[in-house]
């Protein structure tokens, strides 16, 4: 079990990078993906619709977490 969680958390990680990456590099095409007919997520973007500057930086943001989490990751094993 006690893998199941580490992996878990590294696939956060994985997650927040790439989707943080895309977001950073492709605001509006990004945003817009999540925009419609996405099984909820729609309300997640909601406040980026428009905002490309602010999607850049959530996703500078995403990525400082992810690489955070990660190195937790890194931590934990020693």
């Amino acid at each position: 079990m006690k893998h199941l969680g580490k992996r878990s958390a590294e696939m956060a990680a994985t997650f927040m990078i790439g989707d943080g990456m895309l977001g950073l590099l492709q605001p509006r095409r990004h945003v817009e993906l999540w925009r419609e007919q996405a099984g909820g997520a729609e309300w997640l973007v909601r406040p980026f619709v428009g905002h490309p500057g602010r999607r850049r930086a959530y996703a500078v943001l995403q990525i400082a977490a992810g690489l955070a989490l990660a190195a937790r990751q890194i931590r934990a094993r020693r």
